[in-house]
């Protein structure tokens, strides 16, 4: 009889491993995060959708779920914040006509490489596409976004972990006396001699650590080796400057996830005291 249960409880454990492990890969969620800054007049909202490390996945028929829920949060603006592709990635169909119907949706999507787009090969290629289904690419530069009496700086970095990253032409002539976003791939930016003018910091790269374990987190992360202290999440840099880390929603090497379910952002920020505005304010860079 011991050995009996002994069976039945690691089939039963083993059986609910799998099933965790096929959640967290193949079904995200969405997580929301709120920010503040005086920087911003007391009744503005600026929401914006952060999509990272997809390395080519798909979710449902032609992406069709990813498009539901970006359908449904309706944010001002969509920020892809790197590797999109694997870098084993042959074809790039699936990418492309997800592109294509986001920039249907919403006319401000921007991008930031990361190293797999750089690995892959066809780096050139790909970012030509880009341009061609009308997503924005931010290397080493920076727009500005206004939505009714508020303007925001959004920078974009290059990938800092293939070096293709230059901070000092990412900031070149910005306004500093707005809230300025930077998208980086990598959170391995904030290891600079100087301090990085950006109020948040938008990074994925991490995957969270892909695989977790309770009480431990995430076991290791690209760039930060075991036991990342970037792992994902919200980290506060100094007074009014964060980094937030999304953990992505594919997967690299190892294809699955555990206890680190797949995940999109949706970044809501005010300003200080500041109610809700009308979703359809008007914006435009």
């Amino acid at each position: 009889m011991k050995k009996l249960f002994a069976v039945v409880t690691f089939l039963t454990f083993f059986f609910a491993c799998f099933i965790k492990i096929k959640r967290d890969t193949h079904y995200f969620k969405l997580k929301k995060v709120a920010f503040r800054s005086k920087k911003l007049s007391p009744d503005s909202k600026f929401t914006i959708l952060q999509i990272s490390d997809l390395h080519n996945h798909v979710f449902g028929a032609d992406n069709e779920r990813l498009i539901n829920t970006v359908k449904e949060v309706n944010a001002d603006l969509i920020v892809l914040t790197g590797d999109l592709i694997d870098k084993r990635t042959m074809t790039f169909d699936y990418v492309f006509q997800l592109l294509e119907r986001l920039t249907a949706i919403n006319q401000h999507v921007f991008f930031v490489p990361g190293n797999h787009e750089w690995e892959n090969g066809r780096t050139a290629e790909f970012f030509n596409a880009l341009g061609e289904r009308y997503v924005t690419i931010l290397n080493n530069q920076h727009t500005r976004i206004t939505k009714g009496n508020d303007t925001i700086n959004l920078v974009g970095v290059d990938d800092h972990a293939t070096e293709h990253d230059n901070l000092a032409e990412a900031f070149r002539d910005l306004n500093s006396g707005y809230y300025t976003i930077l998208l980086s791939h990598s959170p391995g930016i904030i290891k600079q001699d100087h301090p990085i003018p950006a109020d948040l910091i938008l990074s994925g790269h991490t995957h969270g650590g892909q695989v977790r374990f309770p009480l431990i987190g995430a076991l290791i992360a690209p760039g930060q080796g075991f036991f990342p202290a970037y792992d994902k999440g919200t980290f506060q840099l100094s007074p009014g400057q964060y980094l937030y880390i999304d953990s992505g929603l594919g997967t690299t090497r190892l294809p699955m996830r555990f206890l680190n379910q797949s995940q999109l952002s949706l970044m809501t920020i005010t300003g200080k005291g500041g109610s809700e505005t009308k979703k359809n304010s008007p914006l435009f860079s």
